[in-house]
């Protein structure tokens, strides 16, 4: 019996190469791979030629999907190519790491009821805990061996040595186990983690010897290949792995993408340079030249200059630089140097293009939808099919009619999506007939990048349901302001979620009640008052916000005074625009007592001393617009605005707050009209050109035709003043003068 032991570089494809023509001499008739023996029943399917990497194994607990973990493959990385090399010549396929089981249950007791996401990895991905005791070279083991070498990271190192290296493509075997063994001695013993994880390998070894497999395969990360290299004593691995909590496990295969490679992942391994990998795995021959030919490309499709000129010259520049590095080939590094040089124009905008694209890359793998689901893809796939909402590439506009109940539900369904970060449905902007409250518009357009937001959201439930309503609960849990808290409970309320309603409202109740940023009350009332008016649109009782919309208005008429003192123009202009939403939502909810509340608050802001005047003039007018104040007294209050004592600046920020976004009260009321006339044409020079810009933003806000017609009555205007001013003229002196002006002009007599 022979055992060979691969220590690998995840996702590297000088790696795979190499693998694939050690396997192609040593021919094992079993192959064990780093990986979760929890996913050995979906293994088979990376054989089906419909799936296309980048893609990743997804293991969870079967009862608590939140807990998690994925275990991505490149079409370069080294264990899908062991897998695929496997499958393809009847030589089974076996996954050897440290069951998910036993470490999904260890993380559950660990964190007990806590939230998932407190014990996630810092990238995001691996839904376990972070040993905190691991060091850093154990995390990443070719870093320490790039900085010995004068490397600024692992990547370039790796790229250099390995997957520019044209020699013996069995011999970087050794050569890895044997820098991981210089690594591994003198140091700190591993975790017990990491010590369970290789005791596991070694039994899964011991299981295929006795099962008589005289060529054992063995691929592993670099960083356990010394380890697996010799087998101790079985009852002292047995001693590590006994009694081990576990939980039931699920496994499927979900569709991934390369910017996401650079995520740590269930092996802790990522690639910051996957499409560039992706090349050197495609053409081992002249990369550089594919690589440059391809950026110039790129660079075209976007309008800019690129030629085959160019990339002669960039790829002479790019060799020139690792010849005087000292390196065999043009690695990334000299290639990124020389694209910004010759085709970039030093332009980094331009240079960070080519690397989004030729860097990281955009591939998307794919997955056939008979394969197993997670259960949140699967909720998802049976309400698509019992709503009848085909999915497609091409986008297609809905009309949904509310008062029909499957209609409804499906609007519910798409707001649910939305919640959970899936924009599958965009709301569209309703026109015509059906731009009522019981019609909503949508444009549906699936991308395939969704399938990785499925994935991402299957933490919060196992239904989309409860997975909106789950992270509807975080968000509401995590927010302080009650503005954000209002315009959530809208979002739930859309996605028919009852119990997420109650939840958010008591949030917004306990939040309300102690909030002392009265803007934060201000900007809570017109979303809420929306929510209170169109709840029986969706079959929702809203009845239960009366009480905090009493007290919101009551607290909010309260703070108001304070809240509109000491503002500069940024706050003011902010302040003006909160008012005449929250004047139009109490409007809308046509309670007395809360408009007779909310009046008298504006009458009391109206006569306060030291307000800003753009607001002062946002009150008048409100005052104005309701009939709560009579002509007379918006007649004095803009009278007194517009004095001549006044600033002009100040009368104009008061014009501004006063007329701004309709202009109709000018045209519908001549007093006022004659007011700011007058007051406009007796400005100085100079004060005239200090406020002209404001006055100039103010009527910009006015529609086409109230702009028209105020030019016609001011032009009117000024010829009745030229006809009225000309009654004291004596025509008959200045008809003597016509004679003598027609000779200077040159005109006949």
């Amino acid at each position: 019996m022979t055992t060979y032991i691969y220590g690998i570089r995840h996702h590297g494809p000088g790696s795979a190469r190499s693998l694939l023509a050690a396997f192609e001499q040593f021919q094992p008739d079993v192959i064990l791979v780093e990986g979760p023996p929890d996913a050995q029943e979906v293994l088979a399917h990376a054989a089906r030629v419909e799936v296309e990497p980048p893609v990743a194994l997804l293991v969870y607990a079967q009862d608590e999907p939140a807990r998690s973990v994925f275990y991505p493959f490149a079409q370069f990385s080294p264990e899908w190519q062991a897998i695929r090399w496997g499958l393809a010549h009847d030589a089974p396929v076996r996954f050897m790491d440290l069951p998910q089981a036993h470490r999904l249950a260890a993380a559950i007791e660990k964190d007990g009821d806590r939230n998932d996401q407190e014990s996630e990895h810092a990238d995001g991905e691996s839904r376990q805990p972070v040993d905190e005791t691991m060091d850093e070279m154990r995390l990443d083991p070719l870093a320490h061996l790039a900085q010995i070498a004068g490397y600024r990271d692992g990547e370039r190192w790796w790229d250099h040595v390995v997957e520019s290296h044209r020699g013996a493509d069995t011999e970087v075997f050794q050569a890895v186990r044997d820098a991981m063994t210089a690594l591994r001695e003198d140091r700190p013993q591993d975790t017990t983690l990491e010590q369970q994880r290789e005791a596991f390998m070694r039994n899964t070894i011991r299981a295929a010897a006795k099962e008589g497999f005289q060529r054992i395969a063995v691929v592993c990360g670099a960083w356990h290949a010394p380890a697996l290299s010799e087998l101790p004593a079985a009852a002292k691995d047995n001693a590590l792995l006994k009694g081990l909590p576990k939980v039931k496990t699920r496994a499927a295969w979900v569709p991934w993408s390369y910017d996401r490679l650079s995520f740590y992942s269930g092996y802790g391994a990522g690639v910051a340079s996957p499409e560039w990998y992706h090349l050197l795995w495609e053409q081992r021959e002249l990369p550089a030249v594919h690589w440059m030919t391809r950026a110039a490309r790129l660079m075209r499709e976007q309008d800019l200059d690129a030629s085959s000129a160019h990339v002669i010259e960039g790829v002479r520049l790019a060799e020139t630089l690792a010849t005087l590095r000292g390196r065999t080939l043009p690695g990334l590094d000299e290639l990124m140097e020389a694209a910004l040089s010759v085709l970039c124009n030093g332009n980094e905008v331009a240079l960070r293009l080519i690397e989004r694209r030729l860097v990281i890359g955009a591939r998307l793998g794919k997955v056939p939808e008979d394969m197993p689901l997670v259960p949140l893809q699967e909720d998802l796939t049976h309400e698509l099919k019992r709503l009848r909402l085909p999915v497609s590439a091409d986008f297609k506009d809905y009309d949904l009619d509310l008062r029909k109940p499957n209609e409804l539900e499906r609007s519910q369904l798409l707001h649910r999506l939305q919640l959970l970060g899936i924009g599958w449905g965009q709301a569209l902007q309703a026109q015509g007939r059906a731009a009522g409250t019981f019609h909503e518009h949508w444009r549906l357009q699936w991308k395939p990048e969704f399938a990785i937001a499925i994935i991402d959201a299957a933490r919060w439930g196992t239904t989309v349901a409860d997975a909106a309503a789950g992270i509807a609960a975080d968000q509401a849990a995590h927010t302080d302001h009650v503005d954000a808290l209002a315009n959530l409970l809208g979002r739930v309320l859309l996605a028919g979620l009852p119990i997420a309603v109650d939840l958010v409202l008591k949030v917004i109740e306990q939040r309300a009640a102690v909030a002392r940023d009265v803007a934060q009350l201000i900007a809570a009332l017109p979303p809420l008052t929306r929510t209170r008016r169109y709840g029986s649109v969706r079959q929702t009782d809203g009845e239960v916000l009366d009480a905090i919309l009493d007290g919101l208005v009551t607290r909010t008429c309260i703070g108001l005074p304070a809240a509109c003192t000491s503002l500069d123009d940024e706050a003011a202009a902010q302040m003006c625009k909160a008012l005449s939403e929250v004047d139009a939502a109490i409007m809308v909810l046509d309670h007395s007592k809360q408009l007779d509340a909310w009046r008298s608050a504006l009458s009391q802001l109206a006569e306060q001393s030291g307000l800003h005047a753009v607001v002062a003039g946002r009150v008048a007018r409100l005052l104005h617009d309701t009939h709560v104040a009579t002509p007379e007294q918006t007649g004095r209050r803009l009278h007194l605005a517009l004095s001549q004592a006044n600033n002009p600046l100040a009368a104009a920020h008061w014009v501004e707050g006063f007329l701004s976004g309709s202009g109709l009260v000018l045209l519908h009321d001549d007093a006022l009209w004659s007011l700011i006339d007058g007051w406009i044409s007796q400005l100085k020079a100079e004060h005239f050109t200090e406020t002209l810009p404001l006055l100039r933003r103010t009527f910009a806000t006015f529609q086409p035709g109230e702009r028209r017609q105020m030019g016609e009555r001011a032009k009117h205007g000024a010829t009745e003043l030229a006809t009225e001013a000309s009654a004291d003229f004596d025509l008959e002196r200045a008809a003597r003068v016509f004679p003598v002006l027609q000779q200077i002009f040159g005109e006949p007599a």
